[in-house]
């Protein structure tokens, strides 16, 4: 399985969703591995499922669907149980690792 973050440079919720990401794949996938990848070119956006930053695939599919693909390079907004973050909740990323298993 192949787990990977897409983010920019400057997304303010690529740290905090890569933490994230970690303590749930260690709890949920233990042993497995997490990629990052900056996307720092249109270019680039336009060859990964790049849905804005921070974008979490698994095996090349995006955890959180969304209306699409983007070259912007631009941050993304999630919906949670709180109202609209730049992140998914820890819990939200658990759910959707272990929905994916």
């Amino acid at each position: 399985m192949t787990i990977e973050l897409l983010y920019i440079e400057d997304c303010p919720n690529s740290v905090q969703t890569l933490h994230r990401l970690q303590v749930a794949v260690d709890k949920t996938l233990p042993g497995t591995s997490v990629e990052a990848t900056v996307i720092d070119s249109i270019e680039k956006a336009k060859t990964q499922h790049f849905a804005g930053s921070p974008t979490i695939l698994v095996d090349g599919v995006d955890l959180f669907p969304s209306e699409g693909r983007t070259t912007d390079l631009a941050c993304r907004i999630y919906f949670t149980p709180d109202g609209i973050a730049g992140s998914p909740t820890q819990e939200q990323i658990e759910a959707a690792l272990t929905a994916r298993v």
